[in-house]
């Protein structure tokens, strides 16, 4: 079996290979750009590595790989324009590079070529699961998308309604590459069930982390100074949560300092952590987070191979969510 930084390889050739050079170029140059940005292709190596748990070559779940890892970048290229992003992976966006235009309709182009390379499927009998599967993830993604827009004009958010969201935007689409590269070995329906499962809860817990560590994150660590999403006056879980159990003075705090810009952006995040503190909110962050990795891992356990074949996709796990907070 491959190691992930051989399957990474695998992929990065497969894509080399199959980058569209043809007219017009004002179409594809985008496309190509965007794909050659880099990135830890996760969901492509996930794809491959659910392949060949079932002893099958992962070669045969390459095309599922660079379906999921177009239609991923397709979603950031349409979220950098609703976001008005300048800068993806330290670079400039693509409507930032092209055009507003150019970005709409290479990201377009970019979401019919994610089924087109299905087709490419050797097992020819997966094909139309494989579509349906890469359907149903891209409806997710897109209500996801919607639910997310409509947050941040909504007064109030639960927090069910939160973790939904992130279900949709953001897990649905590492279920659904599992899900795929499984599809793509012939494994059978309790395995692909497991295995979308297992993709689903990190995608949630990763989210909860990297909004734990936005606020409470060493920045040493983290690479940032911490508190930017309450300057941005953002509605993570961690603001969701201190509204549901703040007392009448806290919510009122934290909705004063969310609804008006701030001269003094170290007060704010100083004063907003503290409330934060004084709810326990990191505690019960860390816990959530903590509750959807192990029934992960739960899920992982189910799998019907064997728990050698398993430890790839148990690491890629752990590398992404750190065991302390």
């Amino acid at each position: 079996m491959q190691d992930v930084p051989a399957l990474r390889s695998l992929f990065e050739q497969y894509l080399a290979d199959n980058l569209i050079d043809k007219e017009p170029k004002a179409l594809y140059e985008p496309f190509n750009y965007i794909m050659k940005m880099g990135g830890k292709r996760m969901r492509p190596v996930m794809a491959l590595l659910a392949c060949q748990l079932f002893d099958v070559d992962a070669e045969a779940a390459l095309p599922a790989a660079l379906s999921v890892e177009i239609f991923h970048n397709f979603s950031l290229v349409h979220d950098d324009i609703m976001d008005e992003a300048d800068i993806r992976r330290g670079q400039a966006t693509v409507h930032k590079k092209y055009g507003l235009n150019s970005g709409i309709l290479s990201g377009d182009v970019m979401l019919i070529y994610a089924y087109d390379f299905l087709r490419q499927t050797s097992r020819a009998e997966a094909i139309p699961e494989l579509v349906n599967t890469l359907s149903q993830v891209a409806i997710r993604v897109c209500e996801g998308q919607q639910y997310d827009v409509d947050f941040e004009v909504r007064p109030s958010v639960s927090l069910d309604e939160y973790l939904l969201m992130i279900e949709m935007k953001t897990a649905a689409l590492l279920a659904g590459s599992l899900k795929m590269g499984a599809l793509s070995a012939g494994a059978n329906e309790r395995d692909q069930l497991h295995l979308s499962a297992f993709g689903r809860l990190p995608g949630i817990a990763f989210h909860i982390q990297d909004d734990y560590l936005d606020t409470f994150g060493a920045p040493n660590k983290v690479g940032k100074r911490p508190g930017g999403d309450i300057v941005q006056n953002k509605k993570t879980c961690l603001y969701i949560r201190a509204l549901e159990v703040g007392n009448d003075a806290q919510r009122a705090a934290l909705q004063k300092w969310y609804s008006e810009p701030s001269s003094n952006e170290a007060e704010k995040v100083k004063s907003v952590t503290a409330i934060f503190t004084a709810l326990g909110i990191p505690e019960y962050i860390k816990t959530l987070r903590n509750e959807y990795q192990q029934r992960a891992y739960e899920h992982l356990a189910k799998v019907s191979v064997d728990k050698d074949a398993k430890a790839a996709l148990y690491g890629l796990a752990e590398s992404l969510l750190v065991r302390e907070l």
